[in-house]
Order: C-alpha cells, then sequence, then structure tokens
C-alpha cells in the first residue's frame, strides 16, 4: 500500500492525459474535423472531393471507429474566395471546435488561413494545393501538404531534362503566381543558379490576359528548343495550340494540372500536343493497365457502394478516394489521442503508407523535418489519344 506521499509521487511521475472533453473537437463518442471546398464558384468542379471525402466518412462510420468515436465532417462551401476561406474557418475552429482541418482547398484559400491556424495551433493538414511552401515546417509547423509540390515536379523535369540532352535553350511561360514561379525554381534547383540565369528566358502569363500568345511568340524569338508550359488548364490549351501553330518544335513539358484531356488535350487540339511530356503520380481509371488491379478494383467497389453518382473517370474522385485512406491511416495511427498536437505528431510520422490509388512504388513519408508526403513521380508523355507512363519513379531533388 503507498502512503499519502507515495500517492502524490506517483501521480507526479504518471504522465499527464487530457480527458476528452478538454480536447477540441473530441468527446466520448465522436471527433469532429474540419474541411473547407469551393462547392460554388469558378473552381466548383473540384467540390467532388469534398463529396467523396464525404462518402468515405460515411463508409467509416459504417465500418469502424476511433477510439470508439465516430467521425463527424463538417465541411462549407467556400467559393473558392479567400475572405469566404478566413469567415468559413473562423467558424469551424471557434463555433464548431473541430480537431483540425483536413485537406481544405486552394492555394490562395489556405494562404489566407495559415498564419490563423498556425497562431491558434489547428492542425491544416493535407491541404489540396501543391504550392511548395505547405512543406515549410519551420515557419508553419501547423501546415502540411499533400500531393507533390510544383516545385518538386519542376526538379523532376529539369532531371529528365538533364538526362536526355547535354546542350539545350530552355524556354518557360509561367503564371505570375505562387503556382508559376515554382516551376521557375525547381528547374534552377537541377539546373543550377549560374547556368540557369544565364541561359533560361521566361515569359511572364498574367490570368486576366486573353491568351499566352504574346509570350509563346516571344519565346520563340529567343531561339529556345525547350518550352515549359507552367499554365493552367485554358491558358495551357492555348499555348499548346499556338506552339503547334506556329511551327515551333521545341521539346514541350507540361505541369501535372494541366493534363486534363477533356479541358486541355481535347481544346488544343489532340494531335498538336503529341509528344507533349507531363507527369502523374495517381492511377487513373482510364489507364489500361489498372482494368485488373486490386487497388483500383477497391477504388471502384467504394464508388459502386458509397458515390454511384460519382464519375469513375474524374480524378478528383481517385484524389478524394486517396484522402480519404490517407486520413483512416492518420487516426488509426493517433491509438485514440485526438489532442491537436498528437494528430500534428503522427501526421509528421507517416513511414512508407501504401495507398491503393497511388502508382506503384509511391508511397506516403513524412518525418517531423519532412512535410511533404509524396515527392516521386512518373513521367508521361502524350500519344494523340491518351497518356502513355515511361521510365522509372523519379524523385525531387529536396528527396
Amino acid at each position: 500500500m503507498l502512503g499519502r506521499r507515495g500517492w502524490l509521487a506517483a501521480a507526479l511521475a504518471a504522465p499527464a492525459v487530457a480527458r476528452a472533453e478538454d480536447l477540441p473537437g473530441v468527446t466520448a463518442t465522436e471527433l469532429k474535423i474540419g474541411n473547407t471546398m469551393p462547392y460554388s464558384g469558378p473552381n466548383s468542379a473540384y467540390g467532388v472531393i469534398g463529396r467523396t471525402e464525404q462518402a468515405f466518412i460515411r463508409m467509416l462510420n459504417e465500418t469502424t471507429s476511433f477510439g470508439g468515436r465516430k467521425l463527424n465532417f463538417v465541411t462549407y462551401d467556400d467559393g473558392f474566395s479567400p475572405p469566404k476561406t478566413v469567415e468559413q474557418a473562423r467558424r469551424l475552429v471557434e463555433q464548431d471546435r473541430v480537431a483540425f482541418l483536413f485537406n481544405p482547398l486552394g492555394t490562395p484559400t489556405n494562404s489566407a488561413i495559415q498564419r490563423y491556424c498556425n497562431q491558434r495551433k489547428v492542425p491544416q493538414l493535407f491541404v489540396a494545393t501543391g504550392a511548395d511552401k505547405w512543406g515549410n515546417w519551420k515557419e508553419f509547423p501547423w501546415t502540411m501538404g499533400w500531393q507533390p509540390s510544383y516545385r518538386t515536379e519542376a526538379q523532376i523535369y529539369a532531371k529528365h531534362l538533364l538526362a536526355e540532352r547535354r546542350d539545350f535553350r530552355l524556354a518557360i511561360v509561367y503564371q505570375n503566381d505562387d503556382f508559376g514561379k515554382d516551376y521557375i525554381a525547381g528547374m534552377r534547383d537541377v539546373i543550377g543558379a549560374e547556368r540557369f540565369d544565364a541561359t533560361v528566358k521566361t515569359a511572364s502569363f498574367e490570368i486576366t490576359d486573353p491568351t499566352p500568345d504574346s509570350q509563346i511568340l516571344s519565346l520563340q524569338g529567343t531561339g529556345a528548343d525547350v518550352l515549359m508550359i507552367a499554365l493552367g488548364p485554358k491558358a495551357a490549351a492555348q499555348a499548346i495550340r499556338k506552339t503547334f501553330d506556329i511551327g515551333w518544335q521545341a521539346q514541350r513539358y507540361l505541369t501535372n494540372v494541366s493534363l486534363s484531356v477533356g479541358a486541355v488535350m481535347q481544346p488544343a487540339g489532340v494531335e498538336k500536343g503529341v509528344g507533349i511530356i507531363t507527369s502523374g503520380y495517381l492511377k487513373e481509371q482510364g489507364d489500361a493497365a489498372w482494368r485488373d488491379d486490386p487497388g483500383m478494383n477497391e477504388y471502384r467497389a467504394f464508388m459502386k457502394q458509397w458515390m454511384p453518382e460519382g464519375d469513375l473517370h474524374d480524378a478528383n474522385t481517385v484524389y478524394g478516394y486517396a484522402l480519404g485512406r490517407t486520413l483512416r491511416q492518420l487516426l488509426t495511427q493517433c491509438d485514440g489521442n485526438f489532442s491537436r498536437e498528437n494528430i500534428m505528431r503522427q501526421a509528421a510520422n507517416l513511414r512508407n503508407v501504401a495507398i491503393p490509388v497511388l502508382l506503384p512504388g509511391i508511397t506516403l513519408d513524412t518525418g517531423p523535418q519532412d512535410y511533404r508526403p509524396i515527392q516521386r513521380m512518373q513521367l508521361q508523355r502524350w500519344d494523340g489519344a491518351s497518356w502513355v507512363r515511361f521510365g522509372g519513379l523519379i524523385e525531387g531533388a529536396d528527396a
């Protein structure tokens, strides 16, 4: 038997365990998770990601629990408007008292709430945007990305270019914001600052510009024989068409966000993009290689049962499913401790996590000083009808 002093010493030595009622978003029976998505507005097509995640969480609530708790996924429409995102994020944190934010979408929208989340020490996890800054664990330890960063992607293109050509003259047309500038930074990382600054030609494109035609003509005049197209879907389609129509025979690289067949390659003219190189990290429903793939069969079975209205060919549903699997892994690793500190700790402790819809060999890996879960991609080339994968996986320079 312990005396009074013994009990006191034991109590002081025991680790403090927070009660569920003391933790934001956590009760004995529920874990509340917050999200913002553009269910309306110019980027409403991305809303299907949030709907897929809602379906995945319904499945989880029917089939499992986390420390005896069910998930309450509170997702609000921000219309892809940063002021609205700020309003909804504050509502989620201060009124709904969610444990954390999961996969909020958009670079400008997440940028608008990043400092707020970090000041409040609210995990802003697996944001749905590829800006490189989501890996800045030193300045923003409560924010983490998920998909390969645009800078990593550009590093991969530069590695391929250097492996294929000893001599080249590179030109880059880029959207004049964080997205486009990440491609310049990534190319410069690998090519080398001195060579890049001395030889590479760039032309910026404002999203208010009607077309990138003048930039393409200007860059052709430099004599460049390699062109990096770092533009959103509409402008990318115009750039592909223009380079073909003026007979510019440059080797073309294309940002992954603009590889859509329906939104980019067809409007550009499928024959005008032959030979373009881009990259991927997710399996695609339309790729014959995955017709009998166990991972894609798992995705198809999920869609059939839990989201029958969804489009199997929409890459956004594959993405949403992958994030659902990531969420399940994260919460399993938390092992019933859903303090914000432990949620963030486990997010930074993903080790070789296989997600069935990622390309073979690509896994999620993070660490306390590594906030970039995916850093490998596979190149693919447009053959006039579809994207054809080639070569092995390539890592970015920071991997």
